[in-house]
Formats: C-alpha cells, sequence, structure tokens
C-alpha cells in the first residue's frame, strides 16, 4: 500500500467533503437471489459463507474504488484486497480471519478453510490491513436480517458487508445483504454497481 494525493484521484472532491464528517459511512441493503450459491454448497458440500465472500471478492476485483481507503487524515492505495470473515472460536467467542483474495477460485477455497480454522483454534485474529485493503464480513445465521448498520467506530474505515440467514420462498432462497461503506471510498452509484456484481457473480458461479 501507499499513501497517494487525494486530488490526483478520481475521489478527491469526496475526500475533502467527507474527511472531517462525524459520519461518513452510508448502508445500503439489497435482497439477493441466493438460490445457486445454496445449490453449490449442498451439491459440492461446501460452505455457504466461503461461496458468498468469494462473490463478494470477485465483484470488488472488478471495481477500482475498492483500491483506495481514507486511513485517518489519509488517502491510502492498494495493489491487493483481502476477505475478512468472522469466525467462532474454540472458546465460543468470535475471532478475524483476513484472506487475502486475487479471484482463483481452488486457491481462495483452500486458504478460507485452513486460516478459517488455524483461527478457531487458537483464537487469535489474522489481520492482513497493513498489506490489503479489507472487506469485512460477518454472518449472523441465528435469525434472518432485514437490515444491519451503523457500526461507524471513526477508525474502521473497510467497506463492511453483513447478512443474517437465508429465507426460502417456494423452490428459491433469498438474502438481504448489508452494505456500509466509506462516502470517500466510493458514491451510491459505486455501491449499487457493486452490489449488482455481487448478484451476477452468484448467479454465474460454477465449481
Amino acid at each position: 500500500m501507499k499513501e497517494v494525493n487525494p486530488q490526483e484521484t478520481t475521489r478527491g472532491c469526496q475526500f475533502e467533503i467527507w474527511k472531517n464528517a462525524p459520519n461518513p459511512m452510508v448502508t445500503f441493503v439489497k435482497r439477493m437471489n441466493v438460490t445457486n450459491l445454496v445449490r453449490k454448497s449442498r451439491r459440492k458440500h461446501l460452505k455457504f459463507n466461503m461461496l458468498l465472500d468469494y462473490c463478494i471478492g470477485k465483484a470488488a476485483l472488478s471495481q477500482k474504488e475498492f483500491r483506495l481507503l481514507p486511513v485517518g487524515d489519509k488517502l491510502i492505495e492498494f495493489d491487493r484486497i483481502a476477505i475478512n470473515t468472522i469466525v467462532k472460536n474454540r472458546t465460543g467467542e468470535v475471532s478475524s480471519c483476513d484472506i487475502e483474495f486475487d479471484g482463483d477460485f481452488e486457491r481462495y477455497c483452500g486458504d478460507y478453510m485452513r486460516y478459517t480454522a488455524e483461527v478457531a483454534e487458537t483464537c487469535a485474529n489474522r489481520d492482513l490491513s497493513d498489506d490489503c485493503m479489507v472487506i469485512g464480513t460477518s454472518a449472523v445465521v441465528y435469525t434472518e436480517l432485514v437490515c444491519a448498520g451503523g457500526m461507524y467506530s471513526g477508525i474502521f474505515n473497510n467497506p463492511f458487508i453483513m447478512w443474517g440467514r437465508y429465507s426460502r420462498r417456494f423452490f428459491r432462497f433469498y438474502l438481504n445483504i448489508s452494505f456500509q461503506f466509506h462516502h470517500t471510498q466510493m458514491d451510491g452509484a459505486h455501491a449499487a454497481r457493486f452490489l449488482n456484481a455481487i448478484q451476477n457473480e452468484i448467479d454465474g458461479l460454477k465449481v
């Protein structure tokens, strides 16, 4: 990663507007058709959340906005991204696990299974934020959620995606996904494009 001059990027104006805002985060919620992921998960014995994280990573790779992130009063450019997942550890509490993402499904699947198992056993967070732009994710699988948001801390500016348990309607499965993002990093149109790209990745996933 490296610090860049905001005025030499496409986000210069937004950086000046939002860098001192008390709450620069925006949350969008989209209902996703996750039927393809549910079927792939069951047929291939793959974790549903891993498949969804993969689709999120694929969608993010195609958007340049995910390479820039405000950190304090600086704008940082990354050449690598990672997906974060929250892991229930052996004590019954949760730990954080960052997994680098480059779009290769087999590599990501292997890394996901390996590192989440390590984090669950050791209870030690795996942090790649010094090297990667981390996209946070969290799954609350004990209940269905209509919306989740409002977790801005003033420290963690990274995009964050949250979902609950998927629901079934006839022969299809649906999931509400909440996407929180810093307004310096992207505008609403970029966020909407990202959510649409996730749905396209879900629909087109072949494993």
